[in-house]
């Protein structure tokens, strides 16, 4: 007798027809009359009273019920004991490196469950520029990372997040600008900018302006936003800049205004292909796989 067995046996006992039991179990109605038909041919007894519409246990049938009910909860309890006993021995340590981004809030939420499931796996995280994340990427100092696009990730498998980020510019409170909703195209002539050193970053806002990047008042480039935010304050320049990468700062004396019309992109986790990853790596991508693949 085996415990799949039981299971369909019970489930038709509660379910109180067979086509309502095979539904729940997600086999067919033939298949498994002809597991509970060998089920009674094995014990030598009927289990069914077998009606037009329902079926009703018969004496043999109440007790094998009992004894059922019994023995898949015992297996239940059994297999979460493992369970449970596997993620307590399962350890090891994780590198994530990460940029400035909303999506920090989705990494910590897949890392609050991971570490909870396994208590005994501890991380390090890596904050810096998408430049410096994914040279220590290539080197195997970290092993997985959370990038914004727009990003070449050719080197890489990749897991889109699906929180968006926002682009716009950073701006005084005390400028004129900061009197506006949106920032169009327009605005950019001859106005100083603040602009990220990567050139995805540089080709995605003349895409967006339809300017020559050359063609652009370009004072400064910058890799972290820390080093921008007084310079914006103080009216040197305008940032262009994702919304997310101030959110967590709370800076004064600046504002953030979005593009017009409007440049959302993805951040995505990566980690290097045809790199042998460790089981906790692994397992910690599938945790993400399971979150944003379903």
């Amino acid at each position: 007798m085996e415990i799949r067995t039981l299971r369909y046996f019970w489930t038709i006992a509660e379910e109180g027809t067979v086509s309502k039991a095979a539904e729940a179990l997600h086999i067919t109605q033939p298949t498994l009359s002809r597991q509970i038909k060998e089920l009674e041919e094995e014990l030598g007894t009927e289990l069914f009273i077998r009606g037009r519409r329902q079926v009703r246990l018969t004496e043999a049938g109440m007790f094998l019920k009992s004894r059922a009910e019994e023995i898949l909860e015992l297996t239940q309890q059994t297999s979460l004991e493992f369970e449970n006993r596997k993620k307590q021995l399962f350890s090891g340590h994780i590198t994530i490196g990460c940029i400035e981004a909303d999506n920090s809030d989705t990494l910590a939420l897949i890392l609050e469950d991971f570490i909870r499931d396994y208590p005994q796996v501890t991380f390090t995280i890596y904050s810096g520029t998408s430049d410096d994340i994914t040279e220590r990427l290539d080197k195997g100092l970290v092993d997985v990372a959370v990038l914004i696009k727009p990003i070449a990730t050719e080197k890489y498998h990749e897991i889109v997040l699906p929180r968006t980020e926002k682009w716009g510019l950073l701006v005084s409170k005390a400028s004129y600008i900061a009197q506006k909703d949106k920032i169009v195209p327009a605005d950019l002539m001859g106005m100083p900018l603040l602009v990220s050193g990567r050139p995805e970053v540089q080709e995605l806002i003349s895409k967006w302006s339809k300017i020559d990047y050359q063609q652009l008042n370009v004072v400064g480039h910058y890799n972290l936003t820390f080093n921008v935010l007084p310079l914006v304050k103080r009216q040197v320049a305008q940032a262009f800049i994702i919304e997310g990468s101030t959110r967590n700062t709370h800076p004064d004396g600046v504002e953030f205004i979005p593009l017009e019309p409007e440049v959302n992109t993805n951040c995505v986790l990566v980690w290097k292909r045809e790199r042998n990853l460790s089981p906790v790596v692994n397992k910690f991508i599938n945790y993400f796989y399971h979150a944003f693949k379903a």
